[in-house]
């Protein structure tokens, strides 16, 4: 659980901006934003979605800084109430919303700060989304990338190594290793280039259940503003891109992403734990080494050298 994450990471003083007080947009005010969001969605090309801890409460996973989030309750001594594992978990109505706008070629792209693996478990494709912080449900070999699935979930972070070799054609021999970050690793390169290639692509960046406080998952959505495109936020506590979004929801995700989709005529899919036995049976296939984006160069510098602050 969150709270056994973030007990395994290394000691770190500045956990960012905790206990803010949620804010919740009157009954009139959501709807009106919920139908302008799905306007917005309907309007866009290219969507790219960033998630956070947020969209995972209503699972029973705690966040980090909102008002009974792990590290908020840590500043004053306490730790949360859990009766649910990272195993036990599901996808949220608003994973599984998400996986219905992917399939449906609305969403193009997801960027999360989240370890839960609950966008895996929701049966998002490894090539839809960058999970920046690592999967507690996946290793990866330190040599040819190769990444593996698990049903339980990693005892370690920090990319350490778990004592067994890769067997990818039988005779790449790599190490295996968690890919959670502790505080001071970097952000895993080609996941961070994939999200940075489609974000220049991207007309609209749908932030949800993030704070955006850490770089620099929190800045990526500004790509999209280079790109002439606009960022719409969905958080109870303020981000500090704010006053650079075009739309500020409010509210529970759950219930926006519930009224979004009836916006746009779409179904929520309910999941199925036969979805996670099927990723179970088979290998994620690696992140593509070739660029996304027509004319980029190879060598073009990734934020890899950036620090990551675990949680979002």
């Amino acid at each position: 659980m969150s709270v056994n994450y973030a007990e395994n990471l290394s000691h770190y003083p500045n956990k960012g901006k905790c206990g803010q007080a949620e804010i919740f947009d009157s009954t009139e005010v959501l709807q009106s934003k919920i139908k302008q969001l799905a306007e917005m969605i309907k309007a866009s090309k290219y969507i790219v979605v960033h998630t956070g801890a947020g969209i995972s409460t209503s699972a029973g996973i705690p966040d980090f800084r909102g008002p009974r989030g792990v590290w908020t309750l840590e500043e004053k001594g306490k730790k949360p109430e859990i009766n649910i594992t990272f195993e036990t978990a599901q996808p949220t109505l608003t994973h599984m919303a998400v996986v219905e706008l992917a399939r449906a070629g609305i969403v193009k792209y997801v960027i999360s700060q989240n370890v839960d693996g609950l966008h895996w478990k929701s049966g998002l494709p490894r090539n839809k989304v960058s999970e920046l912080h690592g999967n507690m449900f996946v290793d990866r070999c330190d040599r040819c990338y190769q990444e593996y699935c698990h049903a339980h979930a990693s005892v370690t972070v920090g990319c350490k190594k778990t004592g067994t070799r890769c067997t990818r054609n039988d005779r790449c021999r790599g190490y295996i290793r968690d890919t959670i970050l502790d505080w001071e690793d970097s952000l895993p390169e080609k996941d961070l280039l994939s999200a940075e290639d489609h974000l220049r692509r991207s007309d609209l960046s749908l932030c949800l259940g993030t704070s955006l406080q850490i770089k620099p998952s929190g800045d990526l959505p500004l790509l999209t503003l280079k790109n002439n495109g606009c960022i719409a936020i969905c958080n109870l506590q303020p981000t500090k891109l704010d006053k650079k979004a075009s739309l500020c929801i409010h509210g529970y995700v759950d219930q926006v992403m519930i009224g979004v989709m009836d916006e746009l005529g779409l179904p929520i899919p309910k999941y199925s734990p036969m979805i996670t036995e099927n990723l179970l049976k088979r290998k994620f296939d690696c992140i593509k080494e070739e660029r996304l984006v027509d004319g980029e160069p190879d060598n073009k510098k990734a934020l890899t050298n950036h620090k990551r602050p675990s949680g979002c």
